[in-house]
């Protein structure tokens, strides 16, 4: 007679196979029903596989998962955990908590696959409280040696912008892979930490680390040579990629586009995007970005139409690039037509982003009073960065009164900078109002309004040189002021005059060309030209709107030295060369 044992042994198998290879919940309810009516919810590999197969793709139906649980009279470690892990993926990751607390009142025993699955319900939510409770229970559970563990922990302290508690957990693992080096430069991405990153990649390919960087760590650092502007360590990340056989990987391939043309390099970025195989939406529009933001409208054009003939679809970032680009150039007409062609024949809605291309549009074009008719029609409400666009507008045309509204309309949201009032200053000034210059200076003051010191940098052989204006801090201060003096003489025989509006004090002209004269774009500039072979290209990048007489000082120097000059402030690429700017002065 047949073996009962092997019998039931062949029903369970069959029945996990079922379980796994079912694709349709029509099946997955039948086999609930027979699970309950066969008395199988008792054997736990039954129930676990059937747990785990309605909690996760392609069902991921949480609370039908729930009910199943909750049938299931004294559940396993592993069954707890599967569920716990199912909400942290959900949208009620808090559920999990709760599951996790009713494991504990039971008296339930926890590994540290538990624990990892709560920090993430926690991560998810940002629940700092949570998180700390739990890495307490990790702790008195001795299970702070668990490698996975503690860089999910890492992740968690990253997230919730406590980058000292993440950097003390990494001290602490006895064992780093490379995804835990990963979440440490993951950590100092969010908590701009960018210079370390560069240290920690440097240390990885060095053999210092124990472990070689991945794909993941490459995009990591490739957004951070884009924020520092560090153009050459981006082109030692792309050998790298090569090198490592991770050139056909379109993630990497389209944040090599953004990262080049971020510095300024748009043969670079062209180059990248020509030579891939595969080119996503993401891929055309970091191109078209690209060419707008180095104000190469034309191109971007093109580009946005040998897209559409590669019957690539364009998605709201696309339009976000031509519009932009139409805006960098000046293309009024062809910017309308895009804007009404997206809603027409794409059946998009303009968002936030493709409003506030077309109001600077708009206000490059001197059509101020258009474009804040614009903003007024929105069917939504309009952000603080659409308004600080119009009024980077009045002050380019010196529009007092809308400018005065601008400000307003911040006030209203609540959401005026210290930067806002700064522009409404050189719109007064410029007008020659010295009485509404005090009144808004007074006003500041009175409110504890402090304005954001301007900062420099410029990246030399892999080491970033940062400058604050009047820096005495660089340890090559010295010979930075005598070359910025020697500089300062050679343009003035070229014709170059401090443009004194940029000062926003009520000085004599030559106390405010005494002020202006060590702003921190030039001591920079001065730096690249002490340290580098002659006609070699200088690229910058600052912290604020470069000001007009920065501007005027950059011109006149890439002619007289013949050197071009590549300048990223907050909103837009200068490119300086033979005494012109690609920005035709509009920024």
């Amino acid at each position: 007679p047949a073996n009962p044992i092997s019998c039931s042994q062949g029903v369970s198998e069959q029945l996990i196979s079922l379980i796994k290879s079912c694709a349709q919940e029509s099946h997955l309810l039948q086999i609930h029903a027979h699970i309950l009516r066969t008395s199988s919810l008792g054997d736990p590999t039954i129930s676990l596989r059937f747990l785990s197969r309605v909690s996760f793709s392609p069902f991921g139906r949480v609370s039908y998962a729930r009910r199943f649980f909750s049938q299931i009279k004294n559940p396993s470690l592993a069954e707890f955990n599967t569920m716990i892990r199912a909400y942290s993926r959900s949208d009620s990751p808090e559920e999990g908590l709760y599951l996790y607390r009713e494991m504990r009142r039971l008296g339930k025993r926890t590994n540290p696959l538990t624990s990892s699955f709560c920090i993430k319900s926690c991560t998810k939510m940002a629940s700092l409280t949570g998180g700390l409770q739990i890495h307490g229970r990790i702790v008195r559970d001795g299970h702070q040696s668990d490698s996975l563990l503690l860089t999910a922990l890492m992740d968690f302290y990253s997230i919730c912008y406590k980058s000292e508690q993440a950097c003390a957990v990494f001290d602490e693992m006895r064992e780093r892979d490379t995804v835990a080096w990963n979440v440490l430069i993951s950590c100092y991405l969010r908590n701009f930490r960018t210079r370390d990153v560069l240290a920690v990649f440097d240390a990885m390919i060095g053999g210092e680390c124990g472990c070689q960087p991945d794909d993941v760590t490459c995009l990591h650092v490739l957004q951070a040579c884009t924020s520092l502007n560090a153009l050459e360590f981006g082109g030692k990340v792309h050998e790298y990629i090569q090198e490592r056989g991770y050139g056909d990987a379109v993630k990497l391939c389209n944040s090599l586009i953004t990262m080049y043309s971020r510095c300024g390099s748009m043969d670079k970025a062209f180059m990248v995007f020509k030579g891939m195989r595969v080119k996503n939406v993401v891929s055309w529009s970091a191109l078209i970005s690209g060419l707008a933001v180095n104000r190469k409208g034309r191109e971007a054009i093109e580009a946005y139409l040998a897209m559409l003939r590669a019957n690539v679809v364009p998605d709201d970032q696309t339009f976000t690039g031509v519009l932009s680009a139409c805006s960098h150039s000046g293309l009024v007409e062809e910017g309308m037509l895009f804007f009404e062609g997206m809603r027409k024949d794409f059946k998009r809605v303009p968002n936030v982003h493709h409003y506030g291309c077309m109001v600077d549009l708009l206000g490059r074009a001197g059509l101020l009073d258009q474009a804040y008719e614009l903003i007024m029609s929105m069917s939504s409400k309009p952000d603080s960065t659409i308004w600080r666009t119009l009024l980077g507008a009045c002050r380019i045309h010196r529009h007092v009164s809308l400018g005065e509204r601008v400000v307003w309309h911040l006030t209203e949201l609540k959401a005026q900078e210290a930067g806002d009032y700064v522009l409404l200053l050189n719109i007064y000034s410029s007008v020659g109002d010295w009485e509404k210059v005090t009144e808004v200076r007074k006003f500041m003051k009175e409110n504890g309004i402090q304005t954001t010191p301007g900062c420099t940098t410029v990246m030399m052989d892999g080491v970033v040189h940062e400058f604050t204006v009047d820096d005495v801090s660089h340890p090559w201060q010295s010979e930075i002021y005598t070359m910025l003096d020697e500089i300062g003489s050679q343009l003035k025989i070229a014709g170059y005059v401090p443009e004194i509006s940029s000062e926003l004090h009520n000085l004599s002209s030559e106390e405010k060309g005494y002020r202006l004269s060590n702003h921190s774009e030039k001591l920079a500039i001065a730096f690249g030209v002490l340290v580098t072979p002659p006609g070699t290209t200088i690229r910058l990048a600052n912290n604020l709107r470069i000001c007009v007489d920065c501007h005027n000082f950059a011109k006149v120097l890439s002619s007289v030295y013949d050197r071009m000059v590549i300048i990223r402030d907050r909103s837009r690429f200068h490119h300086f060369q033979g005494g012109h700017c690609s920005c035709n002065d509009y920024w």
